[in-house]
């Protein structure tokens, strides 16, 4: 039974893959999953004056399980949320069949960002008569490196402020962070990663057991791990299509579509105001952050301490008063 409270809503908004996305058939319709905490209008008591925070969960191919602790925003401060499942993952549309070459071609960040405008269409969080900016959005991870990018390129004229929260600016410098931290696991484990890594058996009991000692130090360092965590690992591991084409085996063995990825050229187009979060233990290290901050125009950076990947779940107290903070100010 879940222990997080009941959304004030819930639903599916339909998304047509354009012909650009699919090239099979131009007239899919897929469905977007989303849930509601409160109440969409920034006129509406308790949450009047409150904008919509909608937030985007990693992976990718992961699902908004994992980010439902992030509901503490609206609890205690009031603020109205909007939680979704990307394509291919969780109660969203599922495309299986999208895998191999196929898969390379389809899943990419246009499909997700055309999700992204469809939902924000289909809520009515769209600018307003006197061009009010109506809604925030927050991302995690790779939820983080979507924003920024989308951001960038659609310059939805509805967005307010972005919150990017342990995202890096390239998975180039994520790696090079995660190999280092690499070098700080027990022998054995780094032994047992780059033998299955080099013969290609990472899906093998003794490789996931070694990247949990990984992930215990610098994905999640809270034990038991939380409900959310393991409710989105659970569907991952019955779908793991979108995120084994564009993430790869594992968070630190990056094979798939997304290895030279890099928002850095794509920074001086983003001119709305941004929050950046990362932990003092996280996989995405300062060094992966860094360029980010140089690179925006109007940008706060926090390291939140004791804190590594899941930075909400682990420092609960601190990240909402620094998101809060930045929201109303």
């Amino acid at each position: 039974m879940s222990s997080y409270p009941p959304p004030t809503s819930q639903g599916f908004a339909p998304f047509t893959l354009s012909s650009t996305s699919d090239d099979t058939d131009s007239s899919t319709t897929c469905q977007t999953f989303y849930k509601i905490y409160g109440s969409l209008s920034c006129t509406s008591p308790p949450t009047a004056g409150k904008h919509p925070l909608i937030i985007v969960h990693g992976g990718p191919g992961s699902t908004h399980d994992y980010v439902l602790p992030l509901v503490f925003l609206h609890t205690k401060y009031n603020i109205p949320l909007v939680f979704y499942d990307q394509l291919g993952s969780g109660e969203s549309t599922h495309l299986p069949e999208k895998s191999g070459e196929l898969g390379k071609a389809f899943w990419t960040e246009e499909v997700f960002m055309d999700q992204l405008d469809s939902l924000v269409k289909h809520l009515g969080l769209e600018t307003q008569d006197d061009g009010d900016k109506v809604y925030d959005i927050l991302g995690h991870s790779w939820g983080g490196m979507l924003i920024m990018r989308w951001a960038a390129r659609r310059q939805p004229k509805g967005l307010r402020k972005l919150v990017v929260s342990n995202s890096p600016a390239s998975m180039e410098l994520f790696v090079e962070g995660t190999l280092k931290l690499r070098k700080e696991l027990p022998e054995e484990v780094q032994k047992a990663l780059n033998e299955h890594e080099a013969a290609g058996t990472t899906d093998t009991p003794e490789y996931h057991a070694a990247e949990q000692a990984f992930y215990d130090r610098h994905l999640c360092r809270v034990k038991p791990l939380p409900e959310g965590l393991m409710t989105s690992f659970t569907k991952m591991q019955q779908d793991a299509t979108v995120y084994h084409i564009m993430n790869g085996p594992s968070e630190f063995f990056v094979t798939g579509t997304l290895k030279p990825w890099s928002i850095i050229p794509d920074l001086p187009l983003i001119a709305t105001p941004a929050l950046l979060l990362n932990g003092r233990h996280d996989e995405v290290q300062e060094s992966a952050v860094r360029p980010i901050f140089e690179g925006l125009k109007r940008v706060k950076w926090v390291v939140l301490e004791e804190a590594s990947h899941l930075s909400f779940v682990e420092v609960e107290e601190r990240y909402g008063e620094v998101v809060n903070g930045f929201l109303r100010g």
